[in-house]
C-alpha cells in the first residue's frame, strides 16, 4: 500500500464511522423552511433551468445532493469511497423509491469515460482530498462540452474556536493525516473562482449563500446551541463548448 492509499483509507475510515448518524449532524440535512428555501434557490441558480441532466454527485456521502437532483428530474450517479456512507445512501434510495445509482469510487480518479456527464457537483468535498486540483481535472474530464462544474464549499474561520472532536477536522483520523490535505482549512470563494478558471473553465460565477448561512444560524440558536462563524459559498463554471463544424 503506498502513502496515498494510507491517507485515503484514514479519511474513508472517518466517514465510515460517521455514516450511521451523519444526517443527524448539523448542516447535513434540511430541517427548517428557511433551509429548504435556501437550497431551492441555490439549486435553481446553479442548474439554470437545464432539464434532465446526466449528473454526478462527487463525494455523495449519504446522498443529500443526489436526492435533491433526482427530485428535480435529473439522472444521477453518486460516488463516494466510504462504503458505510454508500450503504446509507442506498438504504435511503430504496426507502424513498428513488432511482439514483450509487457507486464506490475515488473522487480523484473517477471510473467514467470522458464526456459522461452534463453536471458534476460536490458539497464540502475539496477540503477532504489529498489532491484537490487533480480531482478538479478529473471532474472536468468527465464533463461534456458545455457541461457545468459546481462546488459548494466553505472556509474555516481561523479566528474561531478549534473544531470539536465531533467535527471532522477535530477528529482522530484527520489529526493523523491533516498535513496531507492542502485545502484542510478550506479556501475562499474568490480562490475557488480563480482555481476553476485556471483549470480552463469558462463563465465562472459564484454566490455567498447568505440565506443558507442565516438559516443555519437561526436553527443553531433555536436548538439551544451557540452559533459558530460560518462562511459558505457556491462556485460554478462551464466547460467551453466546441466550435461548430461548418462545411
Amino acid at each position: 500500500m503506498d502513502h496515498t492509499d494510507v491517507v485515503k483509507r484514514q479519511v474513508a475510515a472517518h466517514w465510515d464511522r460517521r455514516a450511521p448518524h451523519f444526517d443527524e449532524d448539523f448542516g447535513h440535512s434540511i430541517r427548517t423552511p428557511a433551509e429548504r428555501a435556501a437550497w431551492d434557490r441555490i439549486l435553481d441558480l446553479v442548474l439554470a433551468g437545464r432539464p434532465a441532466l446526466d449528473a454526478l454527485d462527487a463525494g455523495c456521502g449519504t446522498g443529500f445532493l443526489a436526492f435533491e437532483l433526482a427530485a428535480r428530474g435529473h439522472r444521477v450517479v453518486g460516488v463516494d469511497f466510504a462504503p458505510a456512507m454508500l450503504a446509507e445512501a442506498r438504504r435511503k434510495a430504496a426507502e424513498r423509491s428513488v432511482s439514483v445509482r450509487f457507486e464506490e469510487a475515488d473522487a480523484e480518479r473517477l471510473p467514467f469515460e470522458p464526456g459522461s456527464f452534463d453536471l458534476v457537483i460536490s458539497r464540502h468535498l475539496l477540503w477532504t482530498l489529498q489532491h484537490p486540483e487533480a480531482a478538479i481535472d478529473d471532474w472536468i474530464r468527465v464533463l461534456r462540452p458545455g457541461g457545468r462544474l459546481v462546488v459548494v464549499d466553505g472556509q474555516f474561520d481561523a479566528g474561531a474556536a478549534p473544531p470539536s472532536p465531533e467535527n471532522a477536522r477535530g477528529s482522530r483520523e484527520y489529526a493523523a493525516v491533516g498535513n496531507e490535505l492542502p485545502f484542510l482549512e478550506g479556501r475562499s470563494r474568490q480562490q475557488i473562482e480563480t482555481l476553476l478558471a485556471a483549470h480552463g473553465l469558462v463563465s465562472v460565477g459564484s454566490d455567498p449563500l447568505v440565506d443558507l448561512v442565516a438559516a443555519q444560524e437561526r436553527r443553531t440558536i433555536e436548538e439551544g446551541r451557540e452559533p459558530r462563524p460560518r462562511r459558505r459559498y457556491v462556485v460554478w463554471a462551464d466547460v467551453a463548448r466546441q466550435p461548430s463544424q461548418e462545411a
